[in-house]
């Protein structure tokens, strides 16, 4: 039996607020998975693959756009009229 004077859970964000939190999360994985690899199969083999664009420039760029993101959704107010 349920009581009327219980609290109402609900979530701290909004829909568009969870949305924007997995678009982050998707930029930054990527990012993660762009800036991985690059090593050599013999360690004394110096393997110049690991200073290429797009592990030096892409992927970081993508690691903070996808924070910058993140901090987006935390403070966007879910209430506001659009």
């Amino acid at each position: 039996m349920k009581n009327k004077n219980s609290p109402h859970k609900t979530f701290v964000f909004g829909k568009k607020n969870y949305r924007y939190l997995f678009i982050g999360l998707g930029f930054m994985v990527l990012g993660f998975l762009l800036m991985s690899g690059g090593k050599s199969t013999d360690p004394n083999v110096f393997n110049p693959e690991i200073y290429n664009f797009r592990r030096i420039r892409l992927a970081p760029t993508l690691v903070l756009i996808g924070l910058g993101i993140q901090v987006y959704a935390i403070l966007l107010n879910p209430n506001k009229s659009k």
